[in-house]
């Protein structure tokens, strides 16, 4: 059976957003369900799809699936969970402070490392309080926390005086002040969590280098905690069955090429794979698929949808952008959707019309360093490491406000430090003087700063907190970059996703989050689409079929204005690759 073997009682599968940790989270609990077990299955992701997968509704007590006997699920809502802790944490200020002061802290309660600690505290209600699941032989966990979550929560310090009085700290670090109740819990939350003989993580990828990479990112972190009881799934691997369709070949190559150079952390873990599936892994038999796909084929779509139907391509929006003739234009989504590929494209095509432009991107990838390399007239690419800038700004913060902390508070401000927030308003930073180089041309900014930071940054109120707490300084380049951001005529913001339910629910919370901050973002990409293709393998043929609602919703809801990008034989590499691209 490719499905990961469980041994112990609780199991937590992660991976980036869209490799498949929730349906193989389903396959593996239903498996053991209809082994005999009682299983849960408990989902923290604000993008969770579990609902959808199981065929059911769910909310935040245990719910039977339908006609899968011994298999229960619920869905753990992080976001009104940090809903709560910004109201605790605010709360008895209302009517003290101004109305501006109290915007700036729910803002600074507002971004992903609230969100993700929120969502471990609630399942630290399951995982650490036997109790509460003892009728349960396996408590499967969709999505688990970060390795930057466990060492904060494992810290001494952040249990002491120093978070309490710390109430204008990073926005990870505020909920902390406000959970010190449930310190107990927490702890056997995390010794269970690090005990092999209790928890099982397993770790999700896709055959390929970005996933693989992420994967042994997250191994060697969880390994450094002590977490060692660890395993590999590399999920939907595909295989032509018989050469001679182009896109076949080709993913069928890139996936070989992927493996054979899988990190060596990797290749030592107990593993296992899963076949690529045409149709998706929504519903009981689809999931049962995943244990045997040669058991359960499924059916063939007759009809595809013309392709004259679908969204145009990219080359009509690059077309109004050199209209205007300068700006800034931002590519932004989830690791994973292609985000630095689709800038390079745009930033290549419009230095190819004469126009002078600067690519910045933290994506040393060999696609990029090509565009340069080939010396197109008019092209700079910059590279921002964010582990230099996140050293240099951890160098400043730490040069100014270490002096005046005792040992445990300079423990705890090093690892707010080493927080997701802090790497990227550092490279936040980096891009703002990217930004402020431009002059008369285009600058494209890959990987760019989400609707919090840029709300976070802008807060005079909370920037004055953070000064008092780190003495640092806002350069000019930040302060006049964000108005630019929000000026529609001189800021052009592309969200990228990928044909799949959560690349696009993930999306669609990127989007929402852009309009908090007063950023309306200009088009979709919806990219590496197998149904735009032109493949005629049956089997990819079918997977094309099953995009199609996906488009339809970023197409005809999402958004107005979306460009659709093919699943190419050639790779984005260079100047013919990345030209494919705008069509």
């Amino acid at each position: 059976m490719p499905l990961p073997k469980l041994d112990t009682r609780h199991a937590f599968f992660t991976g980036k957003g869209g490799v498949g940790k929730t349906s193989l989270s389903c396959a593996t609990g239903l498996a053991l369900a209809e082994a005999g077990k009682r299983v849960l299955i408990v989902s923290t992701d604000p993008a969770s799809n579990l609902d959808e997968v199981l065929g059911v509704a769910l909310n935040q007590s245990p719910t039977e699936v339908p006609d899968a006997p011994n298999l229960w699920a619920l869905n753990i809502d992080p976001e009104a969970s940090a809903h709560a802790y910004r109201e605790r944490m605010v709360g008895p200020y209302r009517g003290i402070l101004p109305d501006a002061a109290i915007r700036s802290m729910e803002e600074q309660f507002s971004g992903a490392c609230t969100v993700e600690i929120a969502a471990f505290d609630e399942f630290s209600k399951l995982l650490g309080d036997p109790a509460a699941t003892q009728e349960f032989d396996h408590v499967i966990f969709d999505t688990a926390p970060t390795g930057h979550t466990l060492r904060l929560l494992t810290l001494p310090s952040a249990w002491d005086e120093f978070i309490s009085s710390s109430t204008g700290g990073a926005s990870c670090l505020g909920p902390l002040a406000g959970l010190e109740k449930q310190k107990a819990l927490y702890a056997a939350s995390v010794e269970r969590l690090s005990n092999p003989k209790e928890t099982t993580v397993v770790l999700v990828s896709r055959p390929e280098r970005a996933s693989l990479r992420e994967a042994e990112r997250t191994r060697a972190e969880l390994g450094d905690l002590g977490v060692s009881n660890l395993q590999l799934v590399i999920n939907g691997v595909f295989v032509a069955k018989e050469p001679g369709d182009a896109i076949a070949d080709a993913m069928t190559k890139r996936a070989v090429e992927s493996l054979s150079d899988m990190p060596a952390g990797l290749v030592s873990l107990t593993g296992s794979t899963i076949s690529f599936l045409p149709k998706g892994t929504v519903g009981l038999e689809a999931l049962r698929a995943m244990a045997d796909p040669d058991e359960l084929p499924l059916p063939l779509e007759q009809s595809l949808p013309s392709i004259d139907s679908l969204p145009g391509g990219l080359k009509q929006y690059v077309d109004e952008l050199a209209a205007v003739g300068h700006g800034v234009i931002m590519t932004m989504g989830k690791g994973g959707v292609g985000k630095t590929s689709v800038a390079a494209a745009i930033a290549f095509n419009l230095a190819e019309r004469g126009f002078p432009v600067i690519l910045s991107t933290t994506d040393p990838a060999a696609h990029v360093a090509a565009a340069a390399e080939e010396g197109m007239p008019g092209l700079t690419v910059t590279k921002i490491d964010p582990a230099h800038e996140v050293h240099e700004y951890t160098e400043e913060v730490l040069a100014k406000a270490g002096k005046s902390l005792d040992a445990a508070g300079l423990a705890m401000l090093e690892e707010d430090l080493r927080s997701p927030c802090t790497e990227e308003i550092a490279v936040f930073r980096a891009f703002a003087r990217t930004v402020d180089e431009g002059k008369g041309g285009f600058v494209v900014l890959d990987t760019a700063p989400t609707g919090h930071t840029i709300l976070l940054l802008d807060a005079a109120e909370a920037y004055h907190r953070e000064v008092e707490r780190t003495q640092g300084d806002m350069p000019d380049s930040v302060k006049e970059l964000l108005p630019r951001l929000r000026d529609k005529g001189f800021t052009h913001v592309f969200v990228v996703t990928l044909p799949e339910a959560t690349p696009v629910h993930e999306a669609e919370r990127l989007q929402n989050d852009l309009r908090r901050a007063g950023i309306e973002p200009y088009a979709w990409v919806i990219n590496q689409s197998l149904l735009a293709s032109g493949t005629r393998n049956p089997i990819l043929m079918e997977r094309g079929a099953y995009e199609l609602p996906y488009i339809e919703t970023v197409s005809q809801r999402l958004s107005s204005r979306c460009a659709l990008i093919p699943w190419m034989e050639q790779q984005p590499v260079g100047k013919n690759g990345l030209a494919a691209l705008v069509r």
